[in-house]
């Protein structure tokens, strides 16, 4: 999924008037993924902004002097006069005034240490030639450096394990991760879920120096199912690739439908606190400094302020759980790569809408020495996962291939046209040396 926010592909149409104020309406107009800022020179400063939410506190009423009352004090004794002669019988009391204390620095100082930046280089390929795929002709490949956020979940014997966004890595040919004392080191992709969009990376332990381990945390996490709209929250978060920085604000929404840009639905936390491109995979807190959200998202319309969107903690701890038993991916080399043996390439968003195609990677032609002879997968099938990991375009597939070695067997999840109607099934192929003289360009 290619949704870097400062690309035009997804920018999103400006909600219908009223549309976003029905109640329990789905959200249609679409939520547009941070994590990235691609291309462009930065330059700023950190700002970490004073929390808005704090404790009241109630100011003592000046007690009313031996003068006579003024016009003021005549009307309010009027008014409640006429509430005891209709039969209130006491005198109402008066509220308060309050005031908020905006200091959330103490959670911040608590939690900050368990929030690390993200940065990587993405590989992302176009069509020269609109619908080309038909001829078999390929598109240009390109690099995009972006930035994202990641919080601390957990460790095992070798490594330290991150959770973030998997649009924040998607397509990833390297990552690096900076902690809070702006030390910066690899990270390795362990797992990911396009369906929740969450990705569990990691960093070999033995490469954080220690001075640097001494100031890190793991993180706390909350339980989002216990979340009431209107409680305070706070956001942190790589924004716009300067450092941390921090937000705050409400729980605005629970368990609010969102349709993202890619077309696909998440129930997520809405909040107001500020939600902004590099905040993806951040922390958002309660005011306990527990985790209680996954930064992810933010509504974008010039005509809405203030509404964000988090993935709630709770819903996707077994998911998150699952993702750290996996596998560390690291990029074989070239000479022990295993290949597919097969010729294809990228079914786009709108090529997919425009035929009634699945999206991913066409395959139009299967080498005669490859690996998939011999095998269920067929030309025209369209490949769409490997390994369980989804892939959206011939780049996707590149990418993850360059993990396994010749003699590793994968499993293939494809979409096969029969009596007009695409049906998924799995293939498995163990994956072969190169042939001698095979094209690359087009090959995965």
């Amino acid at each position: 999924m290619y949704d870097r926010d400062q690309q035009s592909r997804y920018e999103e149409e400006r909600p219908k008037k009223g549309g976003i104020l029905k109640k329990a309406a789905l959200i249609t107009a679409g939520a547009v993924l941070f994590g990235t800022v691609a291309g462009a020179v930065m330059v700023g400063i950190h700002v970490a902004a004073s929390g808005m939410i704090g404790n009241m506190y109630a100011s003592v009423m000046a007690q009313g002097s031996a003068s006579a009352p003024t016009q003021a004090e005549t009307a309010e004794e009027t008014q409640q006069e006429k509430r005891e002669k209709a039969g209130s019988g006491k005198k109402e009391s008066i509220a308060p005034s309050a005031s908020l204390v905006t200091d959330v620095s103490s959670i911040v100082e608590q939690a900050m240490p368990s929030v690390v930046a993200i940065t990587s280089t993405a590989v992302y390929q176009t069509n020269n030639f609109g619908y080309g795929w038909l001829f078999g002709y390929g598109g240009q490949t390109y690099e995009v450096p972006s930035s994202g956020s990641g919080i601390i979940i957990s460790e095992n014997d070798t490594e330290l394990l991150i959770v973030t966004n998997n649009h924040v890595v998607e397509s990833s040919t390297s990552l690096k991760v900076a902690f809070i004392d702006d030390e910066v080191v690899d990270a390795d992709i362990k797992g990911t879920d396009t369906d929740t969009d969450l990705a569990i990376i990691a960093v070999p332990l033995e490469k954080i120096p220690a001075d640097t381990k001494s100031k890190i945390s793991i993180a706390t996490l909350g339980n989002s199912d216990e979340l009431k709209v209107g409680q305070g929250v706070i956001a942190i978060g790589n924004a716009l690739g300067y450092g941390q920085s921090v937000t705050v604000g409400y729980v605005s929404a629970l368990n609010r439908e969102v349709r993202t840009s890619d077309n696909s639905t998440r129930t997520l936390l809405q909040t107001d606190a500020a939600i902004n491109p590099g905040n993806s995979g951040g922390a958002l807190l309660n005011m306990q400094g527990q985790v209680i959200g996954i930064n992810a998202a933010k509504y974008s319309s010039t005509d809405v302020e203030g509404i964000g969107y988090a993935i709630p903690i709770s819903k996707v701890e077994d998911i998150l759980g699952q993702l750290m038993k996996g596998k560390t991916r690291k990029e074989v080399s070239q000479e022990k790569r295993g290949y597919l043996g097969i010729q294809g390439t990228s079914v786009d968003q709108e090529t997919a809408k425009a035929f009634g195609m699945p999206q991913g990677v066409f395959v139009y032609k299967i080498l005669a020495d490859g690996a998939a002879t011999g095998t269920d997968l067929r030309e025209k099938d369209i490949i769409t996962k490997v390994d369980g990991q989804r892939i959206k375009n011939m780049t996707d597939l590149q990418s993850l291939l360059a993990y396994y070695e010749i003699g590793e067997q994968i499993e293939l999840t494809v979409e096969t046209q029969e009596s007009g109607e695409y049906r998924e099934h799995v293939v498995t192929v163990t994956l072969a040396a190169m042939p001698e003289g095979s094209e690359q360009t087009l090959q995965e």
